[in-house]
């Protein structure tokens, strides 16, 4: 450490070695802005039309929130460092920019066990539903949602803070990922490692299993069910959710149960990007287009705004 230069700023490799040309980033941009917008139109719809003021559909508003979150501090600079052709980032944004993906995915797990929960709540025990999924407790929740997801990234955050980075600046990802930038620690990160392993364990596994539990709740009051409409009905009602943790909790399960450092670099990057940029853009017609309600919604919502013009 005596003779070594203590970095201020990285270098983001991204996928400059793949040999990628220009059309591969205006898609990347084009399916980010289609992202953006089907997310930010659920948070319009929902916030203006009072038929979508329910449990499910105020979650649905704080995922949508998170994810716009989360590819926004990602996608954007990844463009524009290729637009520019200049790869750099300052220590304090790679870390801020780290620190604000993994919160908001971190609001995400979080929100995703909530919505199985609600789930549950709606089709094994209706009669109860009002009572127990009241606005207070949804706000509640959600409140738990962020500060919880806060709570757990930013101590570790803290750390990654205090580490000194010298020698090569290089990051092997298009973001600052944990793993690339612990690499370039000048310090024994083995503890860090841990410590991060055993909170995605936690967080992970534990949202995992809370919503694989409502779920297998869920898929045996559909079977009991008498009528077939009755059951086709129900499980619609949750497909589109289950479709979502299902394809959510496979990448970041594949990506981070496991030391922060270790890992295929080049297959990191692709399973993140899937993660960062398809399934966002994905999301928003997993959840609204097989969705009568939100579709009956949107459809008063224009009509609202064609007589007001």
């Amino acid at each position: 450490m005596s003779n070594a230069t203590v970095l201020n700023e990285f270098i983001l490799l991204g996928f400059s070695d793949y040999g990628l040309n220009m059309a591969f980033y205006i898609v990347l941009l084009l399916m980010y802005l289609l992202s953006i917008m089907g997310h930010s139109l659920i948070i319009i719809i929902v916030s203006v039309e009072p038929m979508l003021h329910t449990p499910m559909y105020f979650f649905l508003l704080n995922f949508s929130m998170a994810e716009i979150c989360s590819t926004t501090a990602e996608i954007p600079k990844m463009v524009a460092n290729s637009f520019s052709g200049k790869n750099t980032i300052c220590l304090a944004c790679c870390l801020a920019q780290g620190f604000m993906v993994f919160t908001t995915v971190g609001v995400q797990f979080i929100t995703l066990t909530i919505m199985s929960f609600d789930r549950y709540i709606a089709i094994c025990k209706p009669l109860h539903y009002q009572t127990i999924m009241t606005h207070g407790l949804c706000r509640n929740l959600a409140l738990l949602a962020w500060l919880g997801a806060f709570g757990l990234i930013f101590p570790q955050s803290v750390v990654l803070w205090t580490f000194p980075y010298c020698g090569n600046n290089v990051i092997d990802h298009f973001f600052c990922d944990v793993g690339p930038v612990l690499q370039l620690a000048c310090a024994d990160t083995t503890l860090i490692e841990l410590v991060g392993t055993l909170y995605g364990v936690t967080i992970m596994w534990g949202s995992f299993g809370f919503s694989l539990i409502s779920y297998v709740r869920i898929i045996y009051t559909i079977i009991q069910i008498p009528s077939a409409t009755g059951r086709s009905k129900a499980f619609f009602t949750c497909a589109s959710h289950l479709a979502v943790v299902t394809i959510f909790y496979t990448v970041l399960m594949f990506m981070y149960l496991r030391p922060s450092t270790q890992g295929d670099p080049q297959l990191n990057k692709v399973v993140s990007l899937v993660h960062t940029s398809f399934i966002p853009m994905l999301n928003p017609f997993i959840y609204t287009i097989r969705n009568s309600d939100f579709k009956a919604a949107l459809r008063k919502t224009v009509t609202k705004k064609k007589m007001n013009f």
